[in-house]
């Protein structure tokens, strides 16, 4: 009988390149592969008898036989052609997946790519049993490399995935995974203006008190929604910012970038789903929903206005699908010590005054005039006029503004032109 392939202690290398399985190694005498070139010459020129003899541990042999065995030559991968009928106890073998070898138990040990340093409960149940290779890690439900696993720290009891990176407690040094190994920077470390903390299970350093960055570096956020047009932002969003004298954490505002781009909303209505007749505390702390319907906040909008001079643009479009806006080119509002008075508007341009000396009449009644609330009445009028309107604005005399709530058929009453246009959408922006 011609031996083709044994293997006994182990003291033969059998994983191999193709040239090595191609022309044979080992010693004949011991461990061996006979070389699949010699295999395919000697089972293409006559009908062979493949056998299989297998001792268990235990010192059972099985034996198997397939009647017909031939394999290819080269130029077709010396691909197994034919094995014809089988013969044998099919109950006693068993058939390891890829990268699985068949041991004793006594001398296993399953490794995990989530435990490497510990031994896999609950794999032998019987005397043998199917365990990866040496080198090899259980993933899932196969076994891998350990590259393939990432790289196991033994500090934090982790295992960082290949590309990943682990920074230690106290954020002094961070480890990135290449190749199964990892790389330690130990100049690593938080910026002054950046905190070590573990957000969303990931320990790094975080930047702080409105600083943005990766915690090594923070810097400053943007005042507005100008220069983050100018750093190359060209999409209307959400985006961070805070204002010079902001005391806060940086704020989110909706940016529009239209129209020459880097406008701050501070106001918008639709549909009239956000109630607007609120009291002092949330006019000026802000409400709603940045994506729809709300007000910034007036300690935003007065901080915002105090840093720079601001164009304020307000957009409208009637029931008939019409557009209207007005602009004023320097819009600015008080603090809260002052009631944030309306203090300055500047020069009007526009569509949104029709009359032939246009003055923008809408907006520059209230100019001067403190901000009133259905709870603090700052107006000239005998009366609150927040109560009266249902919305809180900066009242004169009692007069249609951009908050007020009306009936269901007219959402909100806009009058920026003499005229009184009932508006279904307004928003309201300031620009540098």
């Amino acid at each position: 009988m011609d031996g083709n392939q044994r293997r006994v202690d182990d003291s033969i290398d059998f994983s191999r390149d193709w040239d090595s399985y191609k022309s044979g190694f080992g010693f004949l005498s011991q461990e061996f592969w006979l070389g699949n070139e010699k295999i395919s010459h000697l089972t293409n020129q006559k009908k062979y008898q493949l056998v299989i003899e297998m001792t268990s541990s235990n010192g059972s042999l099985i034996r198997v036989s397939y009647d017909n065995f031939r394999i290819s030559d080269e130029f077709s991968n010396f691909k197994l052609f034919s094995l014809g009928q089988y013969s044998g106890r099919t109950d006693v073998i068993t058939l390891c997946p890829y990268n699985m070898v068949y041991i004793n138990c006594s001398n296993s040990c399953q490794r995990t790519c989530g435990a490497p340093e510990m031994c896999q409960d609950g794999v032998c149940n019987e005397a043998e049993a199917c365990v990866c290779s040496d080198g090899y890690f259980m993933k899932g439900s196969h076994c891998v490399p350990q590259k393939q696993c990432g790289c196991y720290v033994s500090e934090g009891q982790t295992v960082i995935p290949e590309g990943g990176s682990y920074v230690n407690p106290g954020c002094t040094r961070k480890g990135v995974c290449t190749n199964g190994h990892i790389t330690w920077d130990e100049a690593y470390a938080c910026s002054p203006n950046a905190v070590c903390d573990v957000r969303d299970n990931i320990r790094q350093c975080y930047c702080t008190g409105g600083y943005r960055g990766d915690g090594e570096n923070c810097t400053r956020p943007p005042k507005d929604c100008q220069e983050i047009y100018e750093d190359g932002s060209e999409d209307n969003d959400i985006y961070r910012i805070k204002p010079t004298g902001w005391t806060g954490e940086a704020f989110e505002v909706y940016c529009n970038m239209t129209d020459g781009g880097g406008w701050t909303v501070f106001q918008r209505r639709v549909d009239g789903t956000e109630d607007f007749y609120l009291g002092w505390d949330s006019y000026k702390q802000g409400f709603g929903e940045l994506d729809h319907e709300f007000w910034l906040g007036n300690d935003k909008l007065s901080i915002l206005t105090n840093q720079k001079r601001y164009e304020i643009r307000i957009d409208m479009v009637n029931r008939d699908g019409a557009p209207y806006y007005a602009k004023f080119d320097n819009f600015r509002i008080n603090d809260e010590s002052d009631k944030y008075r309306l203090s300055q508007l500047g020069t009007y341009s526009g569509t949104a005054d029709s009359r032939s000396n246009p003055d923008g009449y809408g907006l520059r009644y209230f100019l001067n005039r403190q901000f009133t609330t259905k709870d603090s009445d700052n107006d000239a009028y005998s009366s609150n006029c927040a109560e009266y309107y249902h919305g809180a604005w900066w009242y004169n005399n009692c007069y249609y503004c951009l908050n007020e709530t009306t009936t269901p058929a007219e959402i909100v009453i806009i009058v920026l032109t003499g005229t009184t246009y009932p508006a279904v959408i307004t928003t309201s922006n300031i620009q540098k």
